[in-house]
């Protein structure tokens, strides 16, 4: 399978980053294809609601979504890599799910497969609620087949994540995916 990783993390070496390493350490024994897009470092701008696109592309913008949308389409699964910023995706994930606009209807029809991974400081049991259904609305909305989550609570730094359980439960999902 064609796995794309979206990271969107400013911290390259971040904790959302390492569960995404850890995913990917385990999607490539499984034999998958791995690729990743940095979107926290990529030339992305936001939607400018315009509407040339139509829904369908391509976007007027000349930035660094162009080669994205190829290789969205071209995957068979994507998955989405965040950390928790005020208990939604960071603004350079919602910027490339915002984007999508221009190729709405190639994406819908798609039925792509789909994952969630998140890194959050807070440990509460409500931390990841909003992102959570932010995601599902998302599936629902562009037919994205959500294959799971890694909601790593309690991984506000690198060293609060590694000793938690999430990096080898991530391991484990991208062994099984």
């Amino acid at each position: 399978m064609n796995i794309l990783v979206i990271e969107s993390s400013p911290h390259k070496h971040g904790s959302s980053n390492l569960l995404a390493e850890e995913f990917i350490r385990g999607a490539e024994e499984a034999g998958h294809h791995i690729s990743v897009f940095d979107a926290g470092h990529a030339e992305l701008h936001p939607c400018l609601g315009c509407e040339v696109c139509g829904m369908s592309g391509p976007c007027v913008q000349k930035d660094d979504m162009a080669a994205l949308r190829e290789r969205i389409l071209d995957a068979n699964m994507v998955v989405f890599v965040t950390p928790l910023y005020y208990f939604g995706m960071s603004a350079q994930l919602k910027m490339v799910l915002d984007r999508c606009y221009s190729f709405n209807g190639q994406l819908t029809a798609k039925h792509l497969k789909t994952a969630l991974i998140a890194a959050a400081w807070d440990s509460n049991d409500w931390t990841m609620r909003d992102l959570e259904n932010h995601y599902q609305t998302l599936c629902k909305y562009l037919n994205f087949k959500d294959q799971g989550m890694i909601l790593g609570t309690g991984c506000g730094t690198v060293t609060m994540t590694k000793r938690s359980g999430f990096p080898q439960k991530a391991y484990e999902f991208g062994k099984k995916v």
